[in-house]
């Protein structure tokens, strides 16, 4: 998710744990807490995809967040009277601030690697967009009374009712979910044919409009659904990769980087001599925000480079025609 909502929900979390007189503190060190384990952006690995591929990943490890509040704990609990005179609070607070971060991006369709070191495939429940504001403002509202008024005699009603909202509406993304994958169940008979690969992810900024791709032997289908026309059937379109091209691609490392990375929904084709690899995860057809060049053709043969970054952004119109989808 984008760091305000980490922020928010760190101080948030943080909070409720401790007492009254602790609750400012507790938000504001929840707030550093709740932001930190995306601090691994700034580190610069070999080529694009890499930095790609290991975001979200050991800084978001169970492993290490929660040894890491443990650390963080001890010490303070060394140097900090508060701390020292309430530790089971305060390394709730710690702890929940540190690892309700990875949970909630797994809930997102970039993935979050929750187990590494384990060489898993990062978890991706894709229920949420990556950013929402019906998950964020309740919580954004509790962080900022906690911070202005801590002492009052409702503030931790405040925060209990926040995080209630925001964790109903998260709730719900899952119910959504269920309900576009239930529709997609019965339109392509998934359940009494052969095994079919698909995601089903929101749209931008809500819990109503689903894009839905599934996979083939041709390349893919992409369709939309909205719960709000439950009636409606979903119309997709057929994006056919050519073999050839795929098979090209397949010989290189940085395209079995991706393949794992994205569990195999990519798209592979040929764009002015150059060999780009797609993330089909975050976009629509035909902009994507993760494309990367992994080959050229400048000498005459199909030879692998140093990826470079191709990516899109949405389009305004395009994102006014989905939004016209509800």
């Amino acid at each position: 998710m984008d760091s305000l909502t980490q922020l928010a929900l760190g101080a948030t979390v943080g909070a409720i744990c401790v007492s009254k007189k602790d609750k400012r503190r507790a938000a504001i060190v929840g707030a550093a807490l709740g932001t930190l384990p995306d601090l691994d952006v700034l580190i610069r690995y070999a080529d694009p995809i890499d930095n790609f591929i290991k975001h979200r990943g050991f800084s978001h490890s169970f492993v290490v967040l929660i040894t890491l509040s443990l650390l963080i704990w001890f010490i303070a609990k060394k140097f900090s009277n508060c701390v020292s005179s309430d530790p089971h609070r305060w390394l709730a607070s710690i702890t929940l601030a540190l690892v309700t971060h990875p949970i909630l991006d797994a809930h997102t369709v970039y993935g979050t690697q929750l187990f590494w070191p384990l060489h898993t495939p990062p978890v991706m429940w894709s229920t949420i967009f990556i950013i929402d504001p019906a998950y964020t403002l309740p919580l954004v509202l509790a962080a900022v009374f906690v911070v202005c008024a801590p002492r009052w005699k409702y503030i931790h009603t405040t925060l209990a009712i926040g995080l209630l909202i925001s964790s109903g509406y998260l709730a719900w993304s899952w119910v959504g979910k269920s309900m576009v994958n239930h529709k997609l169940a019965s339109t392509l008979n998934i359940n009494r044919t052969e095994p079919k690969k698909y995601f089903t992810v929101p749209t931008p900024f809500n819990t109503l409009l689903w894009r839905i791709v599934v996979m083939n032997a041709e390349g893919y289908r992409e369709g939309y659904y909205s719960l709000m026309k439950p009636g409606q059937e979903i119309s997709f379109r057929q994006v056919n990769i050519k073999p050839e091209v795929h098979a090209i691609a397949s010989n290189y490392m940085s395209f079995e980087k991706l393949q794992w990375f994205s569990h195999g929904f990519i798209k592979t084709e040929i764009i002015k001599d150059e060999l780009i690899v797609s993330d089909l995860r975050m976009g629509s057809e035909p902009d994507y925000v993760f494309r990367f060049a992994i080959g050229d053709k400048t000498s005459g043969t199909w030879q692998p480079i140093i990826p470079l970054r191709r990516g899109t952004r949405y389009d305004t119109d395009r994102l006014k025609e989905i939004f016209d989808m509800l």
